[in-house]
């Protein structure tokens, strides 16, 4: 588990509560997957390298520093979505780039129907951005298919995770970090995440 973070943050704790909550509107949920996505984008790039930058302030001239590495947004469509936009004002320069997979319900496994990947990778870092990592079967086709691309650096950034899922990930890649809000109990007999929060895609975009 040395490569699995689950936040400690009051911020993040106290959002999530309201995240889990079943009263809470899409408009709020929404917000909050948000709020919660830029927290934990906050400890995930933690370690990203950077060069030395030549300035002048209003007072004199000094050395700061600016990111090397080129990162990459990977939602997973649909429920990632709603996490972009929390990174992204923290990374503007980042680049975005989907994976459609939805899971068939019969078999629990992924199933791929977008992706307009270039053929060369064109950033360095990669960040899968998903809700819920359940069965963890999404996060790894998505892993499968830029490491394939040919990024070197992937790290997986969720709000909700089960050991289910963590196991799946960390067997398929155990040298790819885990970012989540919390650690849930078990998934029951529809790969659904207890206590989790419900289907995070229809609770972002009304659809439940």
């Amino acid at each position: 588990m040395s490569n699995i973070l689950a936040s400690q943050h009051p911020l993040v704790a106290h959002k999530l509560t309201r995240l889990r909550d079943k009263h809470t509107e899409p408009k709020k949920f929404r917000e909050l997957v948000r709020e919660i996505a830029a927290l934990l984008a906050y400890e995930a790039t933690a370690d990203l390298a950077v060069v030395p930058r030549e300035l002048e302030t209003p007072l004199l001239a000094m050395t700061g520093v600016e990111l090397k590495e080129k990162i990459g947004l990977v939602p997973i469509l649909r429920a990632g979505l709603g996490m972009v936009e929390g990174i992204w004002e923290l990374m503007p320069t980042a680049e975005v780039w989907h994976i459609g997979l939805y899971r068939d319900e019969k078999t629990l496994r992924p199933v791929q129907y977008y992706n307009k990947l270039p053929v060369e990778p064109t950033v360095s870092v990669c960040l899968i951005l998903d809700p819920m990592l359940a069965t963890g079967g999404s996060a790894v086709a998505t892993t499968d298919i830029l490491k394939r691309w040919g990024v070197k650096k992937i790290k997986f950034v969720g709000i909700i995770g089960a050991p289910e899922g963590i196991a799946a990930m960390q067997k398929a890649h155990p040298d790819v970090p885990i970012f989540l809000a919390a650690i849930d109990d078990h998934l029951n007999e529809r790969g659904y995440i207890v206590p989790g929060l419900g289907d995070a895609g229809d609770r972002q975009f009304g659809t439940g």
